[in-house]
């Protein structure tokens, strides 16, 4: 029931649909200072959520800062799924998220980390059969990562989900804490506090940080990519709050 409302409420989070609900608002009221007060509101909204420069500063203080694991080696990388989406053939591919898998396959090449779980299953509503587990454990091992040092979650659906099937894998594996967590920036804190809770002792390897070095004045020009941004950290707001106080 969590997982069909989480996947129903994602379109009434979303910057866009506050401003498109204004701007309806105010067309069918007759109050006609209420109707300019509304649509001004609505606008600043819309300038403020499609603003590269807003959307940048508020992942820098989302942002969980990076972790460098020189000199250290771990029993175990756990790779957060999410990455794999499918073409309108059903054909799957890597997503723009995809970065987390990259750099689980560089831990697993320079000797940082010993084996990967992967852990991510179907999050369709209307599941087909497929796993994002599969295809990832196919592509590990066409990335030199031998079968046997792959661990697989294939049942996982949301970031909680991760988490519990994770800690029934590690419990049985026999591998020995901390393991190193890897999943974007974006979605790390989050992540963290949600393997907390399931009493998992890790690292956190954040990786893929949407925020450039410095600021340009291009970046107060609204733009699509900038609402993007923003739908995707205001969800991680939620989700942070819904996970605080389950």
């Amino acid at each position: 029931m969590y997982f069909l409302l989480s996947k129903l409420l994602l379109v009434f989070i979303m910057p866009l649909t506050w401003c498109m609900a204004l701007l309806l608002y105010a067309v069918f009221i007759k109050n006609t200072a209420k109707k300019q007060k509304l649509i001004i509101i609505a606008l600043a909204m819309l300038y403020f959520f499609s603003n590269k420069f807003t959307a940048d500063v508020f992942a820098r203080m989302w942002d969980v800062a990076p972790y460098s694991p020189l000199n250290k080696t771990y029993t175990a990388a756990i790779l957060l799924g999410g990455f794999v989406s499918k073409d309108e053939e059903g054909v799957p591919f890597f997503n723009w998220t995809v970065e987390r898998y990259n750099q689980t396959l560089k831990l697993y090449h320079k000797g940082i980390v010993k084996k990967v779980l992967f852990t991510g299953g179907n999050a369709d509503l209307k599941p087909d059969g497929f796993t994002e587990a599969s295809y990832v454990k196919s592509e590990l091992i066409k990335a030199g990562v031998p079968d046997s040092l792959i661990l697989i979650d294939d049942k996982a659906r949301n970031t909680a989900e991760n988490a519990a099937y994770s800690k029934q894998l590690l419990q049985t594996s026999g591998l020995r804490p901390p393991y190193l967590l890897v999943t974007s920036a974006f979605h790390m804190r989050r992540a963290r506090l949600i393997f907390k809770k399931a009493g998992i002792d890790f690292i956190p390897y954040p990786c893929q940080y949407m925020t450039a070095k410095h600021f340009t004045p291009g970046d107060f020009i609204p733009g699509v990519d900038a609402m993007s941004q923003w739908g995707l950290y205001i969800k991680e707001v939620i989700g942070y709050l819904v996970a605080l106080f389950r």
